[in-house]
């Protein structure tokens, strides 16, 4: 026995040093792992970033147009800018833009801009006007701005009709499609995995529900819909024939009139967009070199032209260095709001009903700014954390500090609630907002895990007791539930009444959940005037009285944690995750991943009472 004891001590020893060694050695691999990785960044042989004389500002974009850019673990930033790798989902910062168009427009050493878009995914029409603005304010510099491309896609093609040479390659294409609301509906698969799913809403056109109820879109939602989508085509049509001097009637929105068209260009897609006058030339890529070499000169960068590329000239003018420059004297601050909102803390580029009331206290408890103008972009979300960001903003008002909202692309269900109470709303013509309508959604899988053989039993103190997503849901429970969600509704459109000056009766009307697009808002009395971020700056100015002021942005703080060790353990499966989802762009996994996009918008709301105030069809494609 004690041989027997001694041999049973020994393995665990044995075991307990093995394990001991591959904790040791897994960390000494990573240490080393993050001091190459140092070395490497440090002794890269890299040229020092500037402004080519004489060259053409190469706008190569990549990514969607955001107010506010995802927050990025710094490790992870670290290892990108370490071996040149991109990030999965480039965003790029609307004001970043502007503010290079209207740098480069004075910039001597700027010659011409040369618009390269086929990794420019676009953004909101609100987005895309204001970069497009940019750019016809650069060419009154009378420099001469390209837009060079093997395909345009719409978003793409928006830009591009802004330059003075719009260039086609002869095996490229362009085709406008206008704009739809298609998504995807569950609920023959939820019954099929045996879900029971419990709704709960208020407003006819509340149809952010209807994914897990329907397996169609329903015709009130199809009529609110094609009302909003129709205004906003038009729009773009408006704004592309207007830069390129066209005909409205020029969009060839009937199949009959396209293949039409396309049969007389012979089938040929480039033949088609020349004919119609959507570019000016076809020319291949080295026809374009070439008459860029005439204008700037050649040299050895990408395109082997003497041009300064988008993110070299951004990194010249705006060094990753703290702004000494905004003076101690009164300012304007703007706080971002944009993303989903949720409850609790959430990172840059999405809406927490903590983190961003925060920023809102950190405008009030300063002394400096005067005033906040609240930019939303914003579908909606977590309903109690739309209500904690609500009160701040009467606090703010209550310190003696105006507050003017400029919507963005959404500013919809939640994104109204917290904008409703501004001293002035300002919305784009495209904005997408109202959706006034309130919902309560959670699943319970009881009749799923009977299938399987697993069962749920037990006491509880109370009736209420033991309420879980493995047991049915009692119907007066339920009921408790709607009413909840009735009387939030009630509170949505008293309050908007309120601070609209409309009875709750008349708030009813043009609510429901309904949908409407910025210039409809503003006949509807539910936004002040359309304009931009620049507008709302200036009201907020003038409600505070200032002459001159400076405008600062409300940052989030990040934590210690956040900046090293915790989120690097924490990226390293996703690293990995990430990796077999980025190389397989299949038809079959981009469907798959719609799938997964559209149940992760949903599984990540998080209200405490699973009641919201979203629009999750305020989406465009």
């Amino acid at each position: 026995m004690a041989a027997n004891g001694s041999w049973t001590k020994s393995l665990f020893v044995g075991l307990w040093t093995v394990l001991n060694f591959c904790r040791k050695l897994f960390f000494n691999i990573i240490f080393i792992f993050i001091v190459v990785a140092i070395l490497i960044a440090i002794s890269a042989d890299k040229k020092p970033v500037s402004v080519r004389p004489d060259s053409a500002l190469y706008m190569n974009l990549k990514g969607q147009l955001v107010i506010e850019k995802e927050a990025v673990d710094p490790f992870e930033q670290f290892m990108q800018e370490a071996f040149g790798d991109e990030p999965e989902n480039p965003e790029l910062l609307v004001r970043d833009l502007v503010k290079i168009l209207s740098n480069a427009k004075q910039d001597k050493r700027i010659k011409a801009l040369v618009l390269d878009l086929k990794e420019f995914e676009g953004g909101g029409l609100d987005k895309l006007r204001e970069v497009s603005q940019a750019i016809d304010d650069f060419k009154l510099s009378g420099k001469p701005v390209y837009a060079i491309g093997d395909y345009y896609s719409q978003n793409q093609y928006y830009l591009a009709a802004h330059a003075d040479h719009v260039y086609l390659n002869p095996m490229g294409a362009l085709l406008l499609e206008g704009y739809g609301r298609f998504g995807l509906y569950f609920k023959d698969m939820l019954e099929k995995l045996k879900v029971s799913t419990h709704i709960f809403r208020v407003g006819t056109y509340k149809s952010a529900v209807e994914p897990f109820l329907r397996n169609d879109m329903s015709d009130a939602a199809k009529q609110a819909n094609r009302e909003w989508l129709d205004t906003y085509w038009a729009q773009y049509k408006q704004d592309v024939a207007a830069a390129r001097g066209l005909d409205e009637g020029n969009f060839d929105e009937k199949l009959d009139v396209l293949v039409e068209k396309f049969d007389a260009a012979q089938g040929d897609f480039a033949q088609y967009a020349l004919s119609n006058g959507w570019v000016d030339a076809l020319k291949t890529r080295s026809d374009i070199r070439e008459e860029l070499a005439a204008l700037v000169g050649r040299d050895e960068t990408e395109m082997g032209v003497n041009t300064t590329s988008f993110y070299d000239y951004l990194r010249v003018i705006n060094p990753p260095m703290p702004d000494m420059s905004v003076s101690d004297g009164a300012k304007v601050a703007v706080v971002v709001a944009k993303g989903e909102i949720l409850d609790g803390d959430q990172q840059a580029g999405t809406i927490g009903g903590d983190s961003t009331a925060r920023l809102l206290r950190q405008a009030r408890m300063d002394e400096s700014v005067k005033a906040v103008v609240m930019q939303v972009d914003s579908p909606g979300g977590s309903s109690f954390a739309s209500e904690v960001i609500r009160q701040e903003v009467l606090e703010l008002q209550a310190a003696g500090k105006p507050v003017v909202v400029s919507m963005g692309t959404y500013a919809a269900s939640g994104g109204y609630w917290i904008s409703a109470p501004a001293d002035k709303i300002y919305a784009s013509e495209s904005t997408i907002t109202g959706s006034i309508g309130v919902f309560g959604m959670f699943m319970t899988f009881e009749k799923s895990l009977d299938y399987l053989g697993v069962n749920s039993d037990g006491v509880g103190s109370t009736e209420i007791a033991g309420l879980s997503p493995a047991r049915e849901l009692d119907p007066r429970f339920g009921d408790i539930l709607q009413r909840s969600v009735e009387s939030n509704y009630t509170k949505f459109i008293t309050m908007v009444g309120k601070y609209r000056d409309m009875s709750p009766e008349q708030v009813d009307d043009i609510a429901q959940g309904r949908v409407w697009i910025g210039t409809k808002a503003k006949e509807l009395g539910l936004v002040d005037e359309l304009g931009d971020l620049n507008d709302a700056i200036a009201a907020a100015a003038q409600f505070a009285e200032l002459e001159e002021y400076d405008v600062v942005y409300e940052h989030h703080k990040l934590s210690p944690q956040e900046q090293f060790w915790k989120e690097f353990f924490g990226q390293a499966v996703v690293w990995a995750a990430k990796s077999q989802f980025a190389e397989n762009n299949t038809p079959l996994m981009g469907m798959v991943k719609q799938v997964l996009s559209e149940y992760n918008t949903v599984s990540k709301l998080n209200d405490p009472m699973g009641v919201y105030i979203m629009c999750l069809q305020c989406k465009v494609h």
